[in-house]
């Protein structure tokens, strides 16, 4: 039997459980299509369960069930490290036992795979692959998964053991407490799995289990999914057929809790768990199913076409009836995109439910709510209860308590002038936020493939925001660490020394987009401003610049008419362009020769596009200098080309600071013209003072011609704006070193380790400072340890071959010396490198040599002859000094 058979044999053993038992037979023989193979496999899952449980739907607990026929029972035997106490269900997949763990004595729920199942070879691998990503899902709501196991021929899941029922054994009779308390917990396991990538596909009350404490446990994560064989080309009918049968009054599989989208066998994504999940709410408030009808075929059409019935005929609170509305949109894009603002909705609702509760407890008998008013009502009027309540309470306090009632009365009347004074003032007193941080946008697409939209519009939004004088915005580098994470709005505040959190989501569906903004206060959490933006790609330049002046007048930033031009500034016209941008920056900025080549093509895709796109012009500079700068490429071949962009972006537009950033990272590093690159530095400054790239870059000129106290003033202005950036604050070690303060360098690379333990270029400062402090044994480990994590740097490799040297380790040295030449016949090797070690060895000669090489190269790393003190023993060699001179250092 092949997975597609089992798949209808588990829909038909399902379905046969709703006959009664002696129409069973009749019903089997009408479906299998005359099916050998699906009629017995059906007829073996209903000869195996007493309680008519399936597999999927009891997964660790139910009632005893007959052991498989035809199959010796486990019982009392021991697989792996289990030993099996007993068997608690069955179904086509497999069995279920009780087992005991034998290494952590604990009891568990083995589920043993059936021979058809794990003989199937299309099937096993991807179930195995989901399994695989459900087990490492880790939240109180989820059934935890321990191990997926192969012992002796089976193969078989352990997962935790629950004792408790399914909701489809109370769903009938539940309170609205007991239901909102459900629907909170079901949500919050959904969005823990959403977040970690997978979908469950097959929400019903008989997969959600409640513990008798009252815990929930959603089952089966990640199995659902690959019960369901997409097709490349899913035909509509085909698909559903597959998945119901048209026989009278019965429903087949999971029809009734199927998404739209899921019944018409489309590709679904999370949003079709929020439809299932709103038909299990709709059922939990009002005991029946929101899609009936006749038959599964006549249930699928009411999903696809029909509204349900209001839930308003069943005294369901309006706000809540509002959210299951939304849940059980047919359109998907009209439903909660997430899981995650569905389930904070449920909260509010059930906080103030739970509060309306208190009040009508704590006020005078009197005016206590009639407790057979309707229930709708009194949801309804619970705005004016708070607002009541209380004060009635006060008087009817006072009216039984004279005594005290001149006290009481000052209180009252104080505490409505206060309440008073407090709500007229308090958007006139707002603090204005003078600090942001621009978290990574999430890209909940579906697709990995739209990264580069949600990172680009990240990036976008910074820069633009970066325009404002008054508002200091945290830089790329230093949000980006953030990425992935889950941390909350305090830390980052904390850690960034930020007062405001901006959060954004962004979901593309074809050319449509959506994206979700939300301001958050970062030292209370508390949300502060959101928004929901609706646009379609061929709009994303408008969205854009509408997102940027939004989140500016938020902000309550007071903007002057420049300040206004500069914000509304629009840098990217064409939409075409502009995406193109967005992916050449995302590819870019993974460091990589292959990936930096990538971005290049799209910088130039975006040119031809826009010949006046300056931003296209300022990334192609950029990834050009990477080539030579952190590549060990020829800058011959690449910095000129770098300047060429950059002095092109100018051309275009010369108020764009990111191109004169560039232009002067050119100059400086390959035309070794300090005063022209400090000019285009200042440039940028001038244009944009919040820019940590401008500081940064400067700071390394500085530091570069000598300038140290300036160098390392202007650096900490840049570590102020990115305080994670890896780089400015290795960086900041470097000039520690050239400025003879070697200590101090090691105390702020420790600071870098801190927020990266293996970052490479580091351990490289490490290792420069260790030699200056004449500690070479240390040095070397630096380096070796830095190799680990990039063993592409021949910097690194050249800092262990002189301090090898320099530690009388002349033959290692040697060694790695002539490692480093056969490796620049076979690739360039910057010269500045391989003069290190000849340098260290005592070799001036050579030294020199390799050095005037690197001048005829044009060696960027030329530009650190003046300050680096490695070769301070040739500083008083006249052929040192002309090379110092011609390269531009004035003696």
């Amino acid at each position: 039997m092949n997975s597609d058979q089992w798949q209808k044999a588990k829909d038909l053993f399902e379905a046969a459980l709703r006959c009664p038992s002696d129409k069973r037979r009749r019903f089997i023989d009408e479906n299998c299509d005359g099916d050998a193979e699906v009629r017995r496999e059906v007829k073996s899952l209903l000869a195996t369960s007493d309680d008519a449980a399936s597999f999927l739907e009891q997964p660790a607990v139910g009632e005893v069930a007959e052991t498989i026929a035809g199959q010796k029972s486990p019982v009392g035997k021991t697989l792996g490290h289990y030993k099996i106490l007993s068997q608690i269900g069955a179904g086509g997949m497999g069995e279920v036992y009780l087992a005991e763990d034998l290494r952590l004595h604990r009891r568990v729920a083995l589920k043993i795979l059936s021979e058809n199942i794990a003989a199937d070879k299309d099937y096993l691998p991807r179930f195995e692959q989901e399994a695989l990503a459900a087990s490492a899902l880790n939240h109180p709501n989820i059934l935890t998964i321990y191990e997926i196991v192969e012992s002796n021929g089976s193969r078989f899941i352990a997962s935790e053991y629950v004792k408790g029922e399914t909701l489809r054994r109370t769903i009938q009779n539940l309170s609205l407490t007991e239901t909102l308390d459900i629907a909170v917990q079901m949500a919050a396991a959904l969005d823990a799995a959403h977040r970690s990538g997978i979908i469950h596909r097959d929400i019903k009350p008989e997969n959600i289990m409640r513990r008798e404490d009252g815990l929930i446990k959603v089952l089966d994560f990640g199995l659902a999914k690959l019960m369901e064989k997409q097709t490349e080309n899913p035909d509509t009918e085909a698909a559903t057929r597959a998945l119901v049968q048209t026989k009278s009054g019965l429903i087949m599989g999971t029809a009734a809790y199927m998404s739209p989208e899921q019944a018409r066998g489309r590709a679904v994504d999370a949003r079709s768990d929020i439809f299932s999940f709103g038909v299990v709410l709709y059922e939990m408030l009002t005991g029946k199913t929101p899609f009936a009808g006749d038959s599964s075929s006549d249930v699928i059409a009411a999903i696809l076409k029909t509204e349900p019935a209001p839930l308003a005929r069943y005294d369901v609170p309006k706000d809540l009836e509002r959210i299951v509305s939304r849940a059980l949109r047919k359109n998907a894009d009209e439903r909660y995109q997430h899981i995650k603002d569905l389930l904070i909705d449920l909260k509010d609702f059930k906080q103030d439910s739970e509060f309306e509760a208190k009040l009508e407890r704590s006020v005078a008998p009197s005016k206590t709510v009639n407790a057979t008013a309707d229930k709708s009502a009194a949801f309804t009027e619970i705005q004016n209860v708070r607002a009541t309540s209380g004060a009635e309470y006060i008087a009817n306090e006072i009216k039984n308590h004279k005594l005290g009632f001149g006290i009481l009365s000052v209180f009252l009347l104080a505490s409505i002038g206060l309440g008073y004074w407090f709500f007229a003032n308090r958007s006139a007193t707002a603090t204005p936020i003078e600090s942001i941080a621009v978290m990574p946008f999430v890209n909940e697409s579906g697709n990995a493939d739209v990264e580069y939209l949600s990172d680009g519009m990240t990036e976008t939004l910074i820069g633009s925001l970066s325009q404002l004088p008054k508002l200091n915005v945290k830089a790329r580098s230093s949000v980006f660490r953030y990425k992935g994470k889950d941390t909350n709005a305090n830390t980052i505040g904390r850690e960034l020394n930020v007062q405001a959190i901006l959060n954004g989501r962004v979901v593309q569906r074809g050319q449509d987009l959506i994206l979700y903004v939300e301001l958050v206060d970062a030292a209370t959490e508390n949300s502060l401003w959101k928004q929901t933006y609706n646009k379609t790609m061929t709009n994303l330049v408008a969205l854009q610049n509408d997102i940027a002046r939004d989140v500016a007048d938020k902000l309550k930033v007071k903007l002057s008419g420049a300040d206004e031009q500069r914000l509304a500034k629009n840098y990217m016209a064409n939409a075409e362009a502009y995406q193109l941008y967005l992916k050449g920056r995302y590819h870019v900025l993974k460091f990589t020769p292959a990936e930096v080549q990538k971005g290049i093509s799209y910088f130039q895709q975006a040119i031809k596009i826009d010949p006046n796109y300056a931003l296209a012009y300022t990334g192609l500079s950029d990834a050009y200098r990477s080539f030579a700068q952190t590549g060990d490429m020829p800058s011959t071949e690449f910095m000129p080309k770098a300047k060429a962009a950059a002095n092109k972006a100018i051309e275009i537009d010369d108020t764009l600071a990111e191109a004169h950033i560039a232009l002067g990272v050119a100059i400086f590093w390959y035309d070794w013209d300090w005063s022209a690159a400090g000019n285009q530095y200042k440039r940028a400054l001038e244009l944009n003072p919040n820019s940590a790239e401008a500081h940064f870059y400067y700071a390394h000129l500085l530091s570069n011609t000598g300038q140290h106290a300036e160098a390392l003033a202007e650096v900490k202005l840049a570590r102020e704006l990115e305080p994670l950036s890896l780089r400015i604050n290795t960086l900041e070690g470097q000039f520690l070193i050239y400025a003879g303060r070697s200590d101090e360098a090691l105390a702020r690379l420790q600071k870098t380790f801190e927020l990266e333990p293996n970052y490479w270029f580091a351990y490289q400062q490490v290792a420069s400072a260790y030699i200056e402090k004449g500690m070479f044994a240390e040095a070397i480990v630096a380096a070796r340890k830095g190799r680990e994590s990039y063993d592409a740097s021949s910097r690194l490799i050249s800092f262990i071959g002189y301090a090898l040297a320099k530690l009388g380790r002349r033959a290692e040295a040697q060694a790695e010396l002539e490692g480093l030449l056969k490796l620049s016949t076979e690739r360039y090797i910057p010269p500045y490198n391989i003069a290190m070690i000849y340098n260290g060895l005592g070799d001036t000669d050579k030294t020199l040599a390799w050095l005037e090489k690197g001048y005829q190269q044009r060696d960027t790393r030329m530009t650190f002859l003046k300050v680096e003190p490695k070769w301070n023993n040739l500083r008083d060699d006249s052929r040192f000094q002309d090379l110092l001179r011609r390269v531009g250092f004035p003696q």
